[in-house]
């Protein structure tokens, strides 16, 4: 069983989705599930994971309900603010969506040290005890806070989105490998294999350009705590959605067929609690 554990849908909006700027033109429209389908299944895959990319709990109902709606859409990622002073019940709301199974903010979009608020990390706190995951959503600079932060709390399971989203296009790697490494050492912590051709030259990327960070993640995450996603439809500005696919099917074509259905479903069941 296949999953596309990373993926999102939005009825474009200029100023809703100011960060989709003229250099991403070709995502300036609507992505909806009638668009991804197609694409999921001429790769073999059965279901995807929908991740918020708006910051508003508009947001979070209008990815529940396409999931209501699409069999297909298994869980979401939506987005909550952990800072409120309600957030207890506001958890406890969500708790009765079956299909919402953690949160996410755009925390590359702020200030390291937004991870050690300390309304920020109460909310964390919290998150444990209703069930809910959180998605890590970084750049490498971020990566001692990000350490710090899941290894507070090591019975909340935390998964790293885009790898940490490495300078693949400038080749940077000594920085991010270090703190990979650390962050991989933390149970609670798991990676995902997503987001890689947007931070490559978009234009003329290959797929030698990623493997020393596959390999890196591979070797200290280990098969079973990788989870492969696409990024689509932000993945578009790159490559197209085979092209994506492509690329990570190809890296762990040698590796046995059960490692292959971990990376590639299995690992995902298991984090989002995802059940066919």
């Amino acid at each position: 069983m296949k999953i596309d554990s990373h993926q999102h849908f939005w009825k474009y909006d200029p100023a809703r989705h100011a960060w989709i700027d003229e250099s991403m033109y070709k995502i300036r429209r609507d992505f909806l599930p009638e668009d991804l389908w197609p694409e999921l299944q001429a790769r073999g895959i059965s279901a995807c994971l929908a991740v918020q990319a708006d910051e508003t709990e508009n947001e979070t109902r209008f990815l529940l309900d396409l999931g209501n709606r699409f069999d297909w859409i298994k869980k979401v990622v939506g987005w909550v603010d952990l800072k409120a002073p309600d957030i207890e019940r506001r958890l406890e709301q969500y708790k009765c969506e079956p299909k919402l199974a953690g949160f996410r903010a755009i925390l590359q979009s702020q200030e390291p040290e937004a991870m050690e608020d300390d309304a920020f990390l109460k909310g964390i706190s919290h998150l444990e005890r209703f069930g809910f995951t959180y998605d890590v959503l970084i750049f490498p600079r971020y990566l001692d806070k990000a350490y710090e932060l899941c290894r507070k709390f090591p019975n909340q399971p935390f998964v790293l989105d885009h790898l940490a989203k490495p300078g693949i296009k400038a080749g940077e790697f000594a920085n991010w490998s270090k703190w990979i490494a650390k962050m991989a050492e933390l149970p609670n912590v798991c990676c995902k294999v997503s987001g890689m051709v947007t931070e490559a030259n978009w234009s003329n990327w290959k797929s030698e350009d990623f493997k020393p960070y596959l390999d890196f993640v591979t070797e200290h995450f280990g098969t079973d705590r990788l989870l492969y996603g696409s990024d689509w439809p932000v993945c578009l500005v790159a490559g197209t959605y085979s092209e994506v696919f492509d690329l990570a099917d190809s890296y762990f074509q040698n590796f046995s067929e059960s490692e292959k259905q971990a990376i590639f479903g299995k690992n995902a069941m298991r984090f989002y609690g995802i059940q066919f």
